[in-house]
């Protein structure tokens, strides 16, 4: 049994959907047999977001948290004396912990970039990400035993930066959900609902996607139906997403504003506006909103290979979505429709969704689904990581999804 040590920024909901896709990966080899423990610095959500399952090291951070300078990370890493280990995200003091520790020991090191290498989220801050890769990142990377793709995009978006590791393109995994245990808190809306769900930023394109919104509110098709727009702000994002739809004339609530109960998503959506901010939703009632809405949306610009997609597939919805989420298996199995990061292309495809019937989103959720079951599992992924590791400890043979720089 490997001792596994990885290594992440936080464990928290500030790393969006690189929490989940990291806790479902490495709680899965966990249960094949590996001994594994976390290595992360505490934030403000750290002790509530905590992953019971597993054994985690939190270490404080020292000057500014969104660099997450924890000089403890190198003392607990040399004393847990793991086999290998992997380090998820960039940009933080977290890669170089990882990368001290294998400078130190020689031992392998994996780094997953979870789509950060990519050419648009390079740009966002982009000053502040070059200096960073000048003065530590791209070496860390260079010195990597070999870097994790979650799709063949992102391996050629590593390859354009001179990077020659082995890269192993592993995609992202989802848990199937079962038939809903409660059918008392199901939400039962008084319209068709779109559901958006994830972090309010810039790079999600959602501001296009509520331009489009706007633009459609006049047409008889979409009369009984609305946006809701479900998840956490972050730099403001969500204020100015409010403004746009103001000032689109767009009437839109916010159901944070509700008072506090259980109920507050089924009553502020029994006869909602066209478009509702729920504010964050977790555990059941994210997976509330996902039984309830007809189809999901993600315009993004820059994705690894996101999971909220996965889950929205796992749960037998349609998806539009753009190929910039790199997962194009979707629109190959007519499960996803195809947009652009514009407003008009993403009228057309919304008029095109809702023209649909309600027998033909369900075929397309349920080849989603089928989708997910075959190819984006938690066991056969967690398999190939496994097969990974193996290799870069004991020095085998790499296995045929890890590809050797030219």
């Amino acid at each position: 049994m490997k001792r596994i040590a990885c290594v992440i920024d936080t464990i928290s909901r500030n790393a969006g959907g690189l929490s989940s896709s990291v806790r479902g990966l490495m709680g899965t080899m966990q249960q094949q047999g590996d001994d594994m423990r976390f290595f992360t610095v505490v934030d403000e959500y750290s002790h509530e977001d905590i992953w019971a399952e597993f054994e985690i090291y939190l270490a404080q951070c020292r000057g500014p948290r969104k660099f997450g300078y924890a000089p403890t990370l190198d003392s607990a890493l040399e004393l847990y004396d793991p086999d290998i280990v992997h380090c998820h995200g960039l940009w933080t003091y977290s890669t170089q912990a990882a990368m001290n520790w294998r400078r130190r020991t020689g031992n392998p090191v994996i780094i997953h970039p979870h789509g950060m290498l990519d050419p648009w989220a390079l740009k966002h801050n982009s000053w502040k990400k070059f200096l960073a890769r000048m003065l530590y990142e791209r070496r860390n990377l260079k010195e990597a035993s070999c870097i994790r793709a979650l799709c063949v995009s992102e391996m050629e978006s590593i390859r354009a930066l001179g990077l020659k590791n082995p890269v192993c393109v592993i995609p992202n995994a989802i848990d199937l959900p079962g038939p809903a245990k409660d059918d008392a808190g199901a939400i039962r809306p008084g319209r068709k609902l779109l559901l958006y769900l994830g972090r309010l930023h810039p790079k999600k394109g959602i501001n296009l996607l509520i331009q489009a919104w706007a633009q459609k509110q006049q047409e008889a098709l979409f009369a009984d139906w609305t946006l809701v727009i479900a998840g956490w702000d972050q730099g403001g994002h969500e204020a100015a997403l409010k403004r746009q739809a103001s000032k689109a004339g767009l009437a839109w609530t916010d159901l944070q504003e509700l008072p506090e109960s259980e109920t507050r998503l089924q009553t502020g959506l029994e006869h909602p506006p066209p478009l509702v901010f729920t504010g964050p939703v977790f555990g059941m009632n994210k997976e509330r909103l996902y039984r309830a809405c007809e189809a999901f949306a993600l315009p993004s610009y820059s994705e690894g290979l996101p999971m909220v997609v996965l889950e929205a597939w796992a749960y037998g919805k349609p998806v539009i979505m753009t190929s910039m989420c790199n997962l194009p298996e979707g629109f190959e199995a007519q499960a996803a429709l195809r947009i652009e990061t514009n407003a008009a292309f993403i009228c057309d495809s919304l008029k095109q969704l809702v023209k649909f019937s309600a027998a033909e989103r369900q075929d397309m959720g349920a080849r989603g689904r089928s989708l997910v079951e075959t190819k984006f599992n938690w066991p056969r992924v967690a398999n190939q990581m496994r097969e990974v590791n193996y290799a870069l400890v004991r020095g085998g043979e790499l296995p045929d999804f890890v590809f050797l720089g030219q």
